[in-house]
């Protein structure tokens, strides 16, 4: 019936791994082959699908923020994928795509937290949704794709090949000698499922059988290791004991870690304690970091901000720093508000010279955990938590149910440069803007942005406002 059970922490070795387009028509002869995958806590109901009986209600535990990388089988989203014609332009469109959820998902939250520091992976989030939405069917399907802003142009199998094809790019320009960023997608599903043959041949290197139903505890740490191992320790415990039981059925996981070095780094013995202004009646002091050099510095008057970039080494990858007015109560929320791509763009891509100037940025290190359910519910993705919820790509079984998404991450910006974890679980201006700014000091509330050039992606993306939060 196309369906295989896994043994524990390993795969089907006749499992094959189908890596371009021309893969469809040699797995033509897989049927009925669909997908699923998520975030959160789940409630997974058995159900006849033939005879609508339904039998038992398993719990499934903690599902954690995960991304996919696939190609696609003949019959895994359509009567037939192979009748889709390959798109030159799907990649760029993902990445479209992701970077105007970005924007959103930082408006978001800001409004659910708008006195707090905030800090998350949106590229994270991203493709632990893009993950559900290759899974989902039916309203699910269509929330899910009004959410993760995707064109109706735009069809599954061209969407999961740029998927695909993103993340071997990745996998294969990653610069170790100047930066690194690991990306890392794991389905960990029980030994018990039966899983589609066409999920296994798509993501045969991302899927994981665990223990669950006998030993899970001993599985969720297996889980919160492999979590630990891909951000160097950074993010620790992601899934807390009652996350998982031993009806947990599937987790999703991702993780993501970025460690970079600044193309000019701050001296050491220049780092002194000053006043950050948390607001106009409070304020702490904060050890910052100093220097002078060539930096591209412009004034954006649309997004109310004075922008510095702070390149990495090996260029791909800046932070970008964006402070508003002083004298604006409400610079930052101004600011995330009036982000756009086409705004975001101008800023990045612009070919402003570099100009001299001194730059005291704060050094500090955030570690932040975001509910997600009740911000993504706030962002349109329709069911996709409750019992009427449609994952009939997943399994012929109905009745997956997500009850939570957790997201946790941690930045540490220093003298060398900036180290950045995060894993998903779904379980300025002065007063008067002098002719010609040469200084550039952050000691108050502002919005920063690690931005991966080639692709047009937000890695990671934050505002430091109270440095005792």
């Amino acid at each position: 019936m196309g369906r295989r059970q896994l043994s524990p922490r390993g795969k089907d070795e006749n499992v094959s791994y189908p890596t371009a387009f021309s893969t469809l028509r040699a797995l033509a002869h897989k049927k009925n082959m669909k997908k699923k995958h998520f975030i959160a806590r789940i409630t997974y109901r058995k159900r006849n699908r033939r005879s609508g009986r339904r039998s038992k209600m398993l719990k499934l535990g903690v599902i954690l923020c995960l991304a996919i990388s696939s190609t696609v089988n003949s019959q895994c989203f359509y009567k037939d994928d192979t009748s889709k014609k390959l798109n030159p332009d799907a990649r760029t469109m993902l990445y479209r795509n992701q970077l105007e959820f970005t924007l959103n998902l930082f408006d978001t939250i800001n409004h659910a937290v708008p006195e707090d520091n905030i800090f998350f992976s949106p590229f994270s989030v991203y493709h632990a949704l893009l993950l559900g939405y290759f899974a989902a069917g039916g309203e699910t399907e269509k929330a899910l794709k009004q959410s993760l802003r995707i064109s109706d142009a735009q069809d599954k199998v061209n969407l999961l090949m740029a998927y695909k094809v993103d993340k071997r790019s990745r996998a294969v320009n990653n610069n170790s000698d100047s930066y690194e960023f690991t990306n890392a997608n794991k389905m960990f599903v029980d030994s018990e499922l039966q899983v589609r043959d066409c999920l296994l041949n798509l993501l045969s290197g991302e899927v994981d059988a665990l223990n669950f139903h006998q030993n899970p505890q001993e599985a969720r740490q297996q889980i919160n290791n492999w979590v630990a191992q891909v951000t160097k320790n950074n993010i620790k415990d992601l899934i807390p004991a009652y996350g998982v039981s031993n009806s947990t059925k599937l987790v999703l996981a991702n993780a993501a870690y970025f460690k970079g070095v600044w193309s000019s780094k701050f001296p050491v013995e220049r780092t002194k304690k000053q006043v950050f202004f948390v607001s106009e009646t409070r304020q702490t002091l904060v050890p910052f970091m100093r220097q002078k050099g060539t930096f591209h510095y412009m004034v954006s008057d649309e997004l109310g901000a004075q922008i510095l970039e702070l390149p990495y080494k090996g260029n791909d990858i800046s932070m970008y720093i964006l402070l508003p007015p002083y004298s604006m109560k409400e610079g930052v929320s101004n600011i995330i508000k009036n982000l756009t791509p086409e705004r975001l763009a101008a800023v990045v891509e612009e070919g402003y010279m570099g100009r001299e100037v001194v730059v005291e940025i704060p050094k500090f290190t955030i570690e932040r955990s975001l509910p997600l359910r009740p911000i993504l519910e706030t962002m349109g993705v329709g069911d996709l938590f409750k019992a009427s919820s449609n994952f009939s790509t997943l399994s012929d079984d109905n009745g997956i149910i997500f009850d939570d998404a957790v997201h946790k991450a941690k930045i540490q910006i220093d003298e060398e440069g900036t180290v950045a974890a995060a894993a998903t679980a779904i379980f300025g201006f002065r007063s008067s803007r002098p002719a010609e700014p040469t200084v550039f000091i952050a000691n108050f509330p502002f919005v920063y942005i690690i931005y991966e050039r080639p692709t047009n992606s937000v890695l990671f993306m934050g505002v430091y406002r109270d440095p005792k939060k």
